[in-house]
């Protein structure tokens, strides 16, 4: 099985790209900073309706209710329940990027 070039996916894609496949719509914006409900399932936000924050110019989430963050690639991950690997390929497709493969070691 051939490697995926992570670096790449991250280099390629965008947090708002994520966000509108998840279908997060921002509560507020500041800037660059969005506030809005936590897009991952199991996260039970409801109750607190900003407590995710994701700054889109540099691309990292957090949610102050479930405690995850990370990269697009990574909150692509967590909201699909798949490994990165399998996340990367799968957002790559989506996205309908090429997907960068790694050959050799």
């Amino acid at each position: 099985m051939p490697g995926v070039d992570f670096e790449r996916i991250r280099a390629m894609v965008r947090m708002e790209q994520v966000l509108n496949l998840l279908g997060f719509e921002p509560l507020s914006r500041s800037g660059c900073q969005w506030y809005g409900s936590c897009p991952l399932a199991d996260c039970g936000s409801g109750r607190r309706r900003r407590g995710f924050s994701v700054n889109v110019a540099s691309g990292r989430y957090y949610c102050h209710r479930c405690g995850r963050h990370g990269n697009p690639l990574e909150l692509w991950a967590a909201a699909t329940q798949q490994s990165v690997y399998q996340a990367g390929i799968d957002l790559c497709r989506r996205l309908g990027c090429e997907i960068p493969w790694i050959r050799r070691w």
